[in-house]
């Protein structure tokens, strides 16, 4: 992935300084050595699951998760191992837990010898994580071609749900040992409590290869967030809406016109309350990288104008959570002579945005993943690789007056 330097900012929205408060502090993690790719969820009753992968052996790892106590992680417990595991910094395995207290987790298998053909498996447990059931595949192509990128959430009706990159479309032809050239797709499954599935749908023909998905449960039911893909290589961000059985044709959140020919490999990311929904993302149109955020009153069905969130030199890699009061905070990676940061910043309902602050250093590498950010009643959780996954807690930061 090719990253661009950003030009001086201009034109940006008012920044207001808020009062002091409380830098994040560290919280000891339950990852070992060499571990990378965590990931946090919030689970119904408000308790924050923290997943990640950890190499146990020579080209074997487990997914393992932890759950936050007070100030403290639990003793991590092991959902599955495996040694022909799809390791990837930027296509990472989650963990959700369900409104019927079972748990949710999925990550990514090889099916080929070619590099990126891998598919899903998704297991449950419905005993606190002690034991898992069969994992299941929730797509039923059986193409040697990625299958990724993966968000998990439940429905109205607590059922589990699945969106994924698909690449089925991009399969060889008979005889040919090369890909088709067709797009990859974005798809959707519900998935019941004996791994069967339902309502499978094809959501988007043609997105972006390889940037994260991203969903959220709003009022009016679920949105996914995505990167698409025009057939003239516009890459913005796009979401589709599932009201009733049916789903929405994509819409674009803000036509950036970012158009590049590969993919930048930096998804957006979604979060909702009731009608309000907040998206933030990384585009580079024009040759200036730029993170940005749009708020939404209708459920996703319109965003209004984004409000710019970096502060000069951003890599993207975005984490987005909506405020009690209807602001958000959006946390990402930003780039400096010195090296990188991970950095947050709140944004006010009206768009405003306050002071950003530095959640911890950090690398620029690709090693260096996609910082995760989650709210725990008063305060809020961040986790991120270093050597290992680090984490860290502060409280939630006050709106300005």
């Amino acid at each position: 992935m090719r990253h661009l330097l950003a030009s001086a900012i201009a034109g940006l929205p008012l920044l207001i300084c808020p009062p002091a408060h409380a830098q994040p502090t560290t919280l000891p993690a339950p990852a070992g050595p060499g571990s990378a790719q965590p990931n946090l969820s919030v689970a119904p009753d408000g308790r924050v699951h923290l997943s990640w992968l950890e190499p146990i052996a020579e080209r074997r790892h487990a997914l393992r998760y932890a759950v936050l106590d007070g100030q403290r992680w639990s003793a991590p417990r092991t959902i599955a191992e495996g040694s022909n595991w799809f390791v990837n910094w930027a296509d990472f395995p989650s963990l959700i837990a369900l409104p019927d207290g079972s748990l949710a987790a999925h990550w990514l298998v090889r099916t080929g010898s070619a590099g990126y053909a891998y598919e899903v498996r998704i297991a449950r447990s419905r005993d606190g994580g002690k034991t898992w059931g069969e994992p299941r595949v929730p797509h039923r192509d059986a193409t040697e071609t990625e299958h990724g990128f993966v968000s998990l959430f439940a429905l109205e009706d607590g059922s589990l749900a699945a969106v994924w990159l698909d690449g089925r479309e991009m399969a060889p032809a008979a005889g040919d040992h090369d890909l088709g050239g067709g797009p990859m797709t974005l798809r959707y499954a519900r998935i019941d409590r004996d791994g069967s599935l339902h309502d499978e749908a094809r959501l988007d023909a043609r997105v972006c290869d390889c940037c994260q998905t991203s969903a959220a449960m709003t009022s009016g039911g679920p949105v996914v967030a995505y990167r698409d893909r025009s057939d003239r290589e516009l890459r913005d961000i796009s979401v589709v809406r599932l009201r009733g059985s049916r789903w929405s044709e994509p819409r674009t959140v803000f036509a950036d016109g970012w158009t590049i020919s590969g993919c930048p490999v930096n998804g957006p990311s979604i979060a909702a309350a009731g009608l309000r929904v907040a998206v933030a993302w990384f585009t580079a149109a024009n040759g200036t990288p730029r993170v940005k955020l749009a708020f939404s009153s209708d459920a996703g069905a319109s965003f209004g104008e984004p409000v710019v969130i970096d502060d000069g030199r951003p890599l993207g890699r975005v984490e987005t959570l909506l405020l009690d009061d209807g602001g958000a905070l959006v946390c990402w990676m930003e780039s400096s002579p010195e090296g990188g940061a991970i950095r947050l910043r709140r944004i006010r309902p009206d768009g405003k945005r306050e002071a950003a602050i530095t959640i911890a250093p950090s690398g620029t590498a690709r090693s260096n993943g996609f910082p995760q950010l989650a709210r725990a009643g008063d305060r809020i959780v961040f986790a991120w690789t270093a050597d290992r996954v680090m984490t860290a807690s502060m409280p939630l930061p006050p709106a300005a007056d």
